[in-house]
């Protein structure tokens, strides 16, 4: 019972999907984060039924990039965007860590978030007009997705949690670290190497885009903001399912012209 309530938890904080309502507690936050994989694997899942009905029903190439561009939004509610927002913000301000941290706990949306956010949803939905959804290329954007995810939640148990991030100590304070971080990490390779054999180049370069945007986070983290937090590791989400989209779509390109 625990195991679907761990899996209801990490559903019910990270997608908007309808899963029954449980009450939190020590014993089902403990491997919440080990389960955030899955919300990946079901977008991922969603991806391919919208490719399936573009393809049913003959849709154009940009009707089809409108529905794969919504479809992280509509099944996560938007959570990882607020924090990719928030973190734009606080970059944008170069302030000292401290106050970059007060920013990003600001409801308010500022200037540099809306613009980034604009930005972003312009290369995104460019970037998946761009994507042949080749059967390769499927289970890359599939297994991307659980990728993202688990780094993220692997992340979050490796770097120190910034002073003030209520949230995301909540859940690593309840994990059971050590193992959630081996299983995370355990996950993490098996999804690598499952993109390297099914995606050949697509994959290859998918998987260095996010182990790039990993390394680049980390960095960030720590001199930025002197640790990670919920917000960090929605910003990164972000960051690296749009790289690791964008390294497919010049896989794609380099492998038309070879």
């Amino acid at each position: 019972m625990w195991v679907l309530e761990t899996v209801a938890v990490a559903f019910g904080m990270y997608s908007a999907l309808p899963v029954p309502r449980v009450e939190w507690n020590e014993k089902n936050m403990r491997y919440a984060l080990a389960a955030f994989p899955l919300v990946g694997a079901a977008l991922g899942l969603a991806w391919w039924g919208a490719c399936a009905l573009s393809a049913a029903l003959a849709l154009p190439d940009l009707l089809r990039g409108a529905m794969l561009c919504a479809m992280p939004t509509i099944v996560t509610g938007g959570i990882h965007l607020d924090g990719y927002a928030d973190t734009c913000d606080a970059l944008a301000s170069r302030a000292s860590p401290a106050r970059k941290q007060e920013i990003l706990r600001d409801p308010h949306c500022g200037a540099f978030a809306v613009i980034r956010l604009c930005v972003f949803f312009i290369g995104y939905y460019a970037l998946c007009c761009a994507w042949e959804p080749t059967g390769a290329a499927l289970w890359c954007a599939g297994l991307g997705f659980a990728l993202s995810r688990a780094l993220s939640g692997l992340l979050l148990t490796v770097l120190p949690i910034a002073e003030g991030s209520s949230m995301a100590k909540a859940f690593v304070d309840a994990a059971a670290k050590k193992r959630v971080r081996m299983v995370l990490g355990a996950v993490s390779a098996l999804l690598s190497a499952a993109m390297l054999r099914r995606g050949g180049w697509q994959g290859a370069a998918a998987v260095s885009a996010a182990a790039l945007t990993a390394w680049r986070y980390c960095g960030t983290a720590k001199r930025e903001f002197g640790g990670t937090s919920g917000d960090l590791a929605g910003w990164f989400l972000v960051k690296a399912e749009y790289w690791m989209l964008a390294a497919a779509v010049a896989a794609q390109c380099w492998e038309r012209v070879r």
